[in-house]
Formats: C-alpha cells, sequence, structure tokens
C-alpha cells in the first residue's frame, strides 16, 4: 500500500500543474537561475538527487514534479514520450520558467533529451543520467509487462518478485530489497504506474541514437559501473556523449559506489556543469 504524501521540506513550496485532465504534483525551492529534475521509470522526484539540497543552497531554484502516473501524480489516459515532453512545457509555462537547466535519470533523460531536441529554447545545459534509451521502443516489452503486472497483482511484494534474482551479493539483497520496495510504496495510483510500465517502453522520445546530434544544449552524461543495474549500462552513456556535440562524460572510479546514486556528489557534479 502507498506510505501517503510525499515528504517535502519546509523550504519548498508545493505546486499543481493540469494538463488534458492530467495533474502534475511537485515542488520548487531556492532562489535564483533554475533548475528543472526529471526522474526515471517507478522513480518519483525525490530520486534523481536523493534528497541533496546542495544545487538550490548554491543559489538555485530547484524544480521537480512526479511524471503523470508517479508519486502524487494523477493517472493519465496516455503514457508515452510525446506526452512527458509535453508535460514539462506545461510545468515551465505555468511557472514562468522560459529557459532552464534540465538534469534527468533514465526515463527523465531520455524526456530531457527529447526536450532539448523539440525545443531547444527552453534548455539552458543538460546533464543525462544514467541514460538507457536509445531512440526506439525498447527491445524487451515482455519484461516491462511482466513487472507490470507483478505491481497490478502483488504491489511492491508482486513488483520484486516479477523483477527476479536481483543480483546483488547476499549481504546486500537484503537492503536492495527494501530500497526497491520502499520506492514502489511511494506512488499513490500503484496501477498507474504499471500502466506506465507497460505503454512508455513501446514509446520514443526522438528518432535513434544519431539524431541526438542536433542537441545543442552543453551536456553531461553521467554514467554507471555498477553491475547491479545492467538496465542503464555505461555503453549507453558513452555513446550519448559520443554523439552529443561536445557532451561530457563522467563515471566513478572502478571501485566506488555509483556516482548516479550519491546525491551529494551528483548535485555537484550538476552545479559545476551548470557553471561552467
Amino acid at each position: 500500500m502507498p506510505v501517503g504524501r510525499l515528504e517535502i521540506s519546509q523550504d519548498s513550496e508545493p505546486f499543481e500543474v493540469r494538463r488534458d485532465g492530467v495533474t502534475l504534483a511537485g515542488e520548487r525551492a531556492g532562489a535564483g537561475p533554475p533548475v528543472l529534475l526529471l526522474h526515471g521509470l517507478t522513480a518519483t522526484r525525490r530520486y534523481v538527487v536523493h534528497g541533496s539540497r546542495a544545487i538550490e543552497r548554491a543559489g538555485h531554484t530547484v524544480i521537480g514534479y512526479d511524471a503523470r502516473g508517479h508519486g502524487e501524480s494523477s493517472p493519465a489516459p496516455v503514457y508515452s514520450y510525446d506526452e512527458l515532453i509535453a508535460d514539462v512545457v506545461a510545468v515551465l509555462d505555468e511557472l514562468g520558467v522560459e529557459r532552464t537547466a534540465v538534469a534527468g535519470q533514465s526515463m527523465g533523460a531520455a524526456t530531457a533529451a527529447g526536450l532539448a531536441l523539440a525545443h531547444p529554447e527552453r534548455v539552458s545545459s543538460l546533464v543525462l543520467i544514467t541514460p538507457a534509451h536509445l531512440g526506439a521502443p525498447s527491445h524487451d516489452l515482455k519484461r516491462w509487462d511482466r513487472l507490470a503486472a507483478g505491481l497490478d497483482a502483488g504491489g511492491p511484494e508482486g513488483f520484486l518478485d516479477a523483477l527476479g534474482p536481483l543480483g546483488v551479493p547476499d549481504r546486500w539483497e537484503s537492503a536492495v530489497r527494501t530500497v526497491i520496495q520502499q520506492r514502489i510504496e511511494r506512488h499513490l495510483h500503484p496501477s498507474a504506474v504499471a500502466e506506465a510500465l507497460r505503454r512508455i517502453p513501446r514509446t520514443a522520445a526522438f528518432e535513434g541514437v544519431d539524431a541526438l546530434a542536433g542537441i545543442a544544449a552543453p551536456t553531461l552524461v553521467v554514467g554507471s559501473r555498477d553491475r547491479v543495474d545492467p538496465d542503464h549500462p555505461l555503453a549507453i552513456a558513452e555513446r550519448y556523449a559520443e554523439v552529443i556535440p561536445d557532451a561530457r562524460l563522467v563515471v566513478e572510479g572502478p571501485e566506488e559506489s555509483p556516482l548516479a546514486w550519491r546525491g551529494g556528489a551528483l548535485s555537484t557534479a550538476i552545479l559545476e556543469h551548470v557553471a561552467g
């Protein structure tokens, strides 16, 4: 069962944006040049920089919201990358933000890249964190359908069962399962997340990886060597950095924990890129 409303910092201002019958719930905090955070599939707005407040404390307005069907946002009639990109534009318009830095993780990275291609005037710089999208529908739709069915039938526990073996050392198994379960429990509408799992992987945010060559915004790509996370292989991040003009790739060292999961260190990388 969902655990209730997401925690909101006392320094944050909640907002809701309505578009085509969908309500997008979010918050903004801080003052200064904006940085928009976009989360991944089955995540919520808290899972981009993982609770770090470093970006706003450095003098930025941080904007985050739950994607359609996720977190506190409402279920939607349609789930696709085109709709996710249109949602970003609606949020920026509602908040009066003409141009912003955008940092997105996984599904959020694909959405951010699609936004930069379709609406380059809205994006001042990009940070693409553990990208996985190749500009085409997923090659393993059966897996996404299995995860959706598990979530529909058994909630967070059913989702975990559908994931199967996590591929982590035994001493980490329980902790990793707890983290995944807690993330899934944060959604007010689990059936909507299940529908997003079925539908979004069947769509594309842009037309093929080579389309990324059209991105004009300064871009930082954050890769990961995390063997526990096969959905976000380092090779895709390397490919993004190769195709996007003048993009820079950063990745943790071979013996370090993934940069993408260390909120403070990731926030520092974002800040350095935005300042540059």
